[in-house]
């Protein structure tokens, strides 16, 4: 087993060899990446079961599927994207021509979590890969199964000197190295670190973070379509999920009705008992199920509360009349609990959240137009839906990414590419007519660069 001085070493050796910036070899690796995960496709599955409890279906839709789809537009979009660009020349650089270069940066690190850990692992790789850099990919150890089947996956598949797992402790010694780029999903406050180890070399990096994403109903609109979606939204991989609705902001003479249809819901889609539920997710672990318990409030459980130590199980459990003073406000839930909270006016919502640090995501619902404007443009937030939740996320065409505590940067589709891609700037001048105005001695010349620069 090489040491990781060794593979960054090889690791750039390999890229200065300028065979990654290649159109056919990019187009190849994603070939072959993606032959490889379908090739797996019942290990990965298997895995994601060991780790979360995730059902096939889940761990398809969620993991493998919105792989494969990234593969599939990045395939079909790559050799244009990769085409150097003409782009216009102002009258100041007569005459001359103007175009941009993209390139990669080089040797990248991907740090990867645990509650989607092969998305979150692959679909960066997919933009290294796509922009022709090399890659060092450290997934989660908590996530213990899925991190060996990418180690699997990828080390029996690609040379070390051009993608590479590393795993366990050795991982843990990577923020010390030199990367050109950084691209890291996980925590605020590991996210800290991470920036503070990348000030070191002054390493790019992109932050996929997360925080306390409201999901606010307003009267006017279908409730029930409302509920089905929110629930869908919030108990999907059993709440551990970074852009998941962590509250519920309900207009209060719709509460009592919202609730209703919400209880209803996760009745239908899990069953009044949902620890026999099979597709329901589990909590990853110990820790996480010790920290969410710690979290409920038994005078303010409405549904739900029941949990299993052994099988790491919390059921789908609703809090009502919660208030930023309780606990579960207090952090991020990352859990299938949903505190609900109330309001009368929207300009109280708009003030509220933006009391607090910019959420990943925002979600809406309302069929009032005024008032869908009013959220989008009064609120900053990662990105989110009108109408539904956490579906932006599936959308090659939209950039994915956080602002402010909820991270930096952004990627999926086209946005996966411009990421791990620095854009070079050329100006190509004609040495045939050399303009003699912006060379001494200047005298009364400014009169024609004020003609000019305006």
């Amino acid at each position: 087993m090489d040491c990781i001085e060794t593979i960054l070493k090889k690791q750039k050796t390999f890229f200065e060899s300028g065979k990654t910036k290649g159109l056919q070899f990019r187009l190849e690796s994603l070939a072959k990446l993606k032959k490889n995960i379908i090739d797996n496709e019942k290990d990965i599955m298997d895995a994601l079961k060991k780790d979360l409890g995730k059902s096939n279906f889940e761990s398809y839709s969620t993991e493998i599927g919105i792989v494969l789809n990234e593969i599939s537009f990045i395939e079909k979009n790559l050799k244009s994207w990769a085409t150097p660009k003409k782009v216009k020349t102002p009258i100041t650089n007569f005459k001359a021509s103007s175009h941009i270069y993209p390139e990669p940066y080089g040797n990248t690190l991907i740090i990867s979590p645990w509650n989607y850990p092969f998305q979150l692992s692959i679909v960066p790789l997919i933009g290294s890969i796509a922009a022709g850099n090399t890659s060092v990919i450290k997934p989660s150890s908590t996530s213990f199964y899925t991190s060996r089947i990418i180690e699997k996956i990828l080390n029996e598949n690609f040379n070390s000197s051009y993608i590479h797992v590393i795993t366990g402790e050795r991982g843990k010694k990577l923020l010390d190295k030199k990367f050109d780029y950084i691209f890291y999903t996980g925590s605020v406050p590991i996210g800290k670190i991470v920036m503070k180890k990348a000030s070191k070399y002054l390493t790019p990096i992109t932050l996929e973070l997360g925080g306390k994403s409201p999901c606010i109903v307003d009267t006017e609109g279908d409730l029930k379509l409302f509920a089905k979606r929110i629930v869908w939204g919030k108990f999907l991989n059993s709440g551990q999920t970074c852009v998941a609705p962590d509250y519920l902001l309900v207009h209060k003479n719709i509460k009592n009705e919202m609730i209703n249809y919400i209880i209803n819901y996760i009745k239908k889609f899990y069953g009044e008992n949902p620890e026999n539920n099979e597709e329901y997710t589990r909590i990853i672990n110990e820790k996480q199920f010790n920290r969410l318990i710690s979290l409920l409030d038994i005078k303010k459980i409405i549904y739900g509360g029941d949990y299993n130590k052994d099988s790491l199980y919390i059921s789908p459990t609703l809090m009502n009349n919660v208030t930023w003073e309780d606990s579960i406000m207090g952090e991020e839930i990352f859990g299938p609990i949903l505190p609900i909270l109330e309001y009368e006016e929207l300009d109280e919502v708009v003030k509220m959240i933006n009391s607090h640090s910019k959420p990943l995501a925002l979600y809406f619902f309302s069929n009032n137009k005024n008032k869908i404007e009013k959220i989008i443009n009064e609120i900053p937030f990662g990105g989110g839906c009108i109408n539904d939740t956490v579906m932006h996320l599936s959308s090659p065409y939209l950039p994915f990414g956080g602002v402010g505590t909820s991270g930096m940067g952004a990627y999926h589709g086209k946005k996966s590419f411009d990421t791990f891609t620095h854009y070079k700037s050329i100006l190509k001048r004609s040495n045939l007519v050399d303009p003699n105005f912006r060379y001494p001695p200047y005298s009364d010349k400014i009169n024609t660069v004020k003609k000019i620069l305006k």
